[in-house]
């Protein structure tokens, strides 16, 4: 959104000054002060008391037109504001909540006792007063209504990133060629890793599932490397670690299928990601990603039936280099539609607008002002 966005609102994004887990701050970053950088100024804010000090003090100096949550249940930058904000501590500003898929059934039933404490004692408070929530779909409109009723909710997809070259890589089909496939994404329960690899022991066919991501969840990896060791003598999965953002097209593209069963995703930026960068897509039905299997990019296939998803890799490995390249050219195509991304922005600078004038969009009317952001991150 920033990089899209960024010359026409004034884009001020708060985040932490650390990586969840972390002992200490990113290196080489300014803490508990403005930091310009690329096309919004950034906020990295150091835990305990003196960065909130330091945080509402800046924050009293600027004009903000629009306040926009990025996690419905993050503590520190999505309860906290909202409190504030109930009790008058808060400048008074609109705010846009984005729920990023965490009402999906799925992710409900993740640690859904914390969850639903957490949403009964919110709603006790009254924090989601007058909030505009933000949708990506009118699936997770649904979602949201099922969950707060007749409530405020724009409904915009979320911003995709600029287009990805297709990468000259030559798809194996030698019988003997261990197939290779590629999770990417945090580690932790609503992603399904721990699915993913249970159905991997049930593949007949020669595999490689390479694993990247930030280990968000230590218990939750635990069972996933106890699963790792029971994996077949022709199945390997190996944690590769994290990537930066401007590896992640040249990574992906040596693979051969992108393998992610999801529990559940409001959009699935590393579905685009992974579909820009020529993947074939084997994921779960609770992401907007549908129909993959008529455009020949991949498959979306249920949870509760996991041999389905075996079948699909099974069959994959049977496909030609000439059947696996036409699969990657039409997930190219998929991934980087021009068309949809020109209309999802404009939808995004829409929802903005009217949200800065406390409506929601598509009812909000474009306008041509700068808005001023701030943004509280999932950080």
């Amino acid at each position: 959104m920033v990089d899209q966005l960024g010359d026409e609102f004034d884009f001020r994004i708060v985040t932490s000054d650390r990586d969840l887990g972390d002992a200490g701050p990113y290196d080489d970053v300014e803490v508990d002060r403005w930091t310009r950088c690329g096309k919004a100024s950034v906020f990295y804010q150091t835990p305990g008391v003196a960065g909130w000090r330091a945080l509402h003090s800046s924050l009293q100096r600027l004009h903000i037109d629009l306040v926009y949550l990025n996690s419905l249940f993050c503590s520190t930058h999505t309860l906290r504001p909202l409190i504030q904000r109930r009790f008058g501590r808060l400048a008074p500003a609109p705010v846009l909540l984005a729920t990023r898929g965490e009402l999906s059934p799925g992710a409900l039933q993740l640690k859904a006792f914390k969850k639903r404490t957490f949403l009964t004692v919110a709603k006790a408070l009254r924090l989601y007063d007058n909030v505009i929530f933000q949708a990506s779909s009118q699936h997770e409109e649904n979602d949201i209504r099922r969950e707060f009723g007749d409530v405020k909710i724009s409904v915009a997809s979320d911003v995709p990133g600029r287009g990805e070259p297709l990468l000259d890589v030559i798809p194996q089909d030698d019988a003997d060629t261990a197939l290779r496939a590629v999770f990417l994404s945090r580690i932790a329960p609503k992603k399904n890793l721990l699915g993913a690899l249970k159905m991997l022991k049930d593949v007949r066919v020669p595999l490689i599932y390479d694993i990247y991501g930030v280990i968000e969840d230590e218990a939750f990896w635990v069972e996933c490397q106890a699963v790792i060791q029971t994996l077949p003598p022709h199945v390997q999965a190996c944690f590769q670690g994290s990537l930066r953002p401007e590896e992640v097209n040249g990574v992906l593209a040596q693979y051969d299928f992108f393998f992610f069963p999801t529990h559940g995703e409001n959009y699935g930026h590393v579905i685009r990601e992974a579909l820009a960068a020529g993947l074939p897509i084997l994921i779960s039905d609770q992401t907007p990603w549908r129909d993959l299997v008529a455009q020949n990019v991949g498959a979306d296939l249920p949870l509760d039936v996991p041999e389905e998803f075996v079948a699909w890799i099974e069959a994959f490995a049977q496909l030609d280099a000439v059947q696996r390249q036409a699969m990657r050219a039409a997930a190219h195509v998929r991934g980087n539609d021009s068309q949809k991304a020109a209309s999802d922005i404009d939808a995004n600078r829409n929802m903005l607008y009217a949200a800065a004038r406390n409506e929601t969009f598509p009812s909000g009317l474009t306008t041509s002002q700068t808005a001023s952001l701030s943004n509280f991150p999932l950080g």
